[in-house]
């Protein structure tokens, strides 16, 4: 194979092209976003765009930045476990919006465990995997046997879990404020571990076995959809459920457990987050935390890939934390969810991108050949 054949097999490659693509995706976002910021106060666009990307590098000091480091790849983790979430239902045609209200059920059963009834930490990350895994499969089963838009029915059940959780949470709530008790003073056996992990990010007490879990847990879902006979059930459940019954598989049982799983991957994003203590949960809450939503952006950037999502997470998650440290005198913080929201509509150019380069190398080989002729 001469270098010419090798580099049109690399551009024909499926994994080449969503990486390309995402690359543009980022890139075209990222301009748009430095244009509004002109717009908006030319003078300082380009320290505000600057500011965004550097995200924990902004701080001169490397403890200071390692610290900063380290909690955006907890952030990340959560995120991570979301995109998870939502890929995996795509993988089998199925749109999980519902990520975001299955992460909030995670956030109560985890909360209410550790704070309320003083249950170690492995317990309390069960209790978020379950409840959430049982919420995403009412979904399911409206889907399976009622034929329920599993759009619609997840949308509702976010709003549900949303208002169900702050109503649960409010009896493990500080007196004096609307947050929840911290579960560094109230329970600490609901903490995950670290391992000495908090010993490469500056002492980050934040950082625990949860980040290594969310890596390995997307490698689990890698190897399931792409190496198991369960995974290609699923995935042909998806693409014709009435192909899918005619073989022999159970199709209304494959869309219950997709969903199932599906939440069950967003409760354990909830678990691994709110169990290192980052943060408290606010019981007046009125609406539900971006985190599961920021899960759609990730997965379609990283290409509906669990590898790809590990990447596409942190990398949503470095320029959302990165916009807290733009100038608030000319620019609010949400400026970097703005740019998040533009790269998230460009994800449908890589679709577009990889239908365009296949036509334009099926285009040279009919020439080619025609020349040959």
């Amino acid at each position: 194979m001469n270098q010419k054949q090798k580099k049109e097999s690399l551009l024909r490659n499926g994994g080449f092209q969503t990486i390309i693509g995402s690359l543009l995706c980022i890139i075209i976002g990222l301009l748009v976003g430095y244009v509004v910021l002109l717009i908006i106060n030319p003078s300082g666009a380009g320290n505000a765009i600057v500011a965004i990307l550097k995200n924990f590098l902004y701080y001169p000091s490397a403890a200071a930045a390692k610290m900063y480091f380290g909690t955006t790849l907890v952030k990340s983790s959560a995120l991570l476990m979301c995109s998870l979430s939502v890929l995996f239902a795509w993988k089998v045609g199925l749109f999980n919006i519902g990520a975001a209200g299955q992460y909030v059920i995670g956030v109560g059963a985890c909360l209410y465990c550790g704070l309320k009834w003083g249950m170690p930490w492995y317990i309390c990350l069960i209790a978020a995997v379950v409840t959430a895994a049982i919420v995403g499969g009412i979904s399911g089963a409206l889907k399976a046997y009622f034929n329920v838009n599993e759009v619609i029915s997840c949308i509702m059940l976010n709003w549900i879990g949303l208002y169900s959780v702050n109503m649960l949470l409010t009896n493990v709530k500080e007196q004096s404020t609307p947050y929840t008790k911290p579960l560094s003073s109230t329970n600490k056996s609901a903490l995950l571990p670290n391992m000495g992990l908090d010993q490469l990010f500056s002492k980050n007490q934040f950082v625990t076995i949860g980040l290594p879990l969310a890596i390995l847990m997307a490698v689990l879902v890698w190897i399931v959809l792409e190496k198991t006979k369960f995974g290609y059930e699923l995935k042909a459940t998806g693409m014709n459920k009435n192909a899918a019954k005619y073989c022999g598989m159970r199709e209304k049982r494959n869309i219950i457990l997709t969903m199932v799983i599906a939440g069950g991957l967003a409760g354990f994003g909830a678990g691994i987050f709110y169990l290192t203590g980052i943060e408290q949960w606010m019981v007046q809450q009125t609406s539900v935390p971006a985190m599961g939503f920021n899960g759609i952006a990730a997965a379609f950037l990283g290409g509906s890939n669990p590898i790809g999502a590990v990447f596409s997470s942190y990398f949503i998650q470095h320029i959302t934390s990165g916009g807290t440290y733009v100038d608030k005198t000319m620019y609010c913080s949400q400026i970097s969810d703005l740019i998040s929201a533009f790269i998230i509509y460009l994800c449908g150019f890589v679709l577009f991108f990889k239908v365009w380069l296949n036509r334009y190398l099926d285009k040279k080989d009919e020439k080619r050949k025609g020349g040959a002729a």
